[in-house]
């Protein structure tokens, strides 16, 4: 169980998704009612433009109206914690300071990335977001996209400085996670988060504080409930809670390889679900990536049906 005695960011806070109409733009109602369902769902704060959220997609434009949508809708209920993905330090505090500006009330930055950096170029980085930012910083540890795994001393050092927030971890390095968890234990206003959908069960009983599933846009009240069953302890609800949220991952493996991309995969599959949960209207993604055809969605709502979602 999570021994920290104040956690600032805890509990559910899915990466929410980019709903669009089928001429291509942000569609805003859906996105109002994705937000609300997210609410309804139980939900303890929202991340926005993440990468569930096709960020780096978005041109300017677009991540301003996304985050003005929904940081309108969440009205001040839960924090919204929003990502400032750009490729290099000057360029993410502008980033983050317009997004301040619209309502974020974290900011959650990545190494740098396209830049070749080092392991100096990336403690100075975080450093220098922190001095110029001021609102929560939260780490991205997201290897897959920027090449480049956080050093668990790296981040231990900044936590005990006061620089970083916390971390979000989507590294897929169980190991490090749980090496990290045990090193800031006892750091006060730093909070470890998983991006994981289907060992959230173990990462909460290991001390995490919560959980940003990019599945979570499609079954949030099922994460709030497991999330509950866990601080309260009853680890057998937990786990059952998450044995059905496995099986409703299952949405993941509908879209044909080849047909579509890896990063369309996943994220077309929760656009499709939240499609034929009514959520939002169209299951359309950011181009060039292509939406799941009907084959698919048939695919999809099958396990729906079979979770009790549908």
């Amino acid at each position: 169980m999570n021994t920290r005695s104040t956690p600032g960011f805890h509990g559910v806070i899915p990466p929410v998704v980019t709903p669009r109409s089928n001429d291509g733009a942000v569609d805003t109602g859906s996105l109002e009612r994705l937000t609300k369902y997210l609410l309804d769902g139980g939900v303890s704060g929202l991340f926005v433009l993440g990468s569930s959220a096709e960020v780096s997609y978005l041109t300017n434009e677009e991540r301003d109206l996304v985050v003005r949508t929904i940081v309108g809708v969440n009205a001040g209920q839960v924090p919204v914690v929003v990502g400032a993905n750009e490729q290099t330090t000057a360029r993410v505090i502008d980033e983050g300071r317009r997004l301040i500006d619209l309502g974020a009330d974290a900011i959650v930055a990545t190494s740098q990335f396209y830049a070749i950096s080092d392991l100096r170029e990336t403690e100075a980085h975080f450093r220098s977001l922190h001095a110029a930012l001021d609102v929560p910083l939260l780490a991205y540890d997201v290897p897959v996209r920027t090449h480049f795994k956080l050093p668990l001393g790296l981040l231990v050092a900044l936590a005990r400085d006061g620089v970083l927030a916390g971390v979000k971890d989507s590294s897929g390095d169980d190991v490090s996670f749980r090496q990290l968890l045990l090193a800031t234990r006892n750091i006060e206003n730093f909070d470890v988060l998983t991006g994981h959908e289907v060992v959230v069960d173990g990462a909460l009983l290991g001390g995490a504080d919560g959980v940003v599933p990019g599945l979570g846009n499609v079954d949030p009240a099922g994460y709030a409930a497991l999330y509950d069953a866990s601080r309260r302890g009853d680890h057998t609800a937990a786990a059952r809670e998450q044995d059905r949220l496995a099986e409703v991952f299952n949405i993941v493996y509908a879209p044909t390889p080849g047909r579509v991309s890896p990063g369309a995969a996943g994220l077309g599959a929760f656009k499709t679900a939240l499609m034929l949960l009514g959520v939002i209207d169209t299951n359309v993604m950011s181009e060039p990536m292509v939406r799941l055809d009907e084959d698919e969605t048939a695919l999809i709502r099958t396990v729906l049906e079979n979770t009790g979602l549908l």
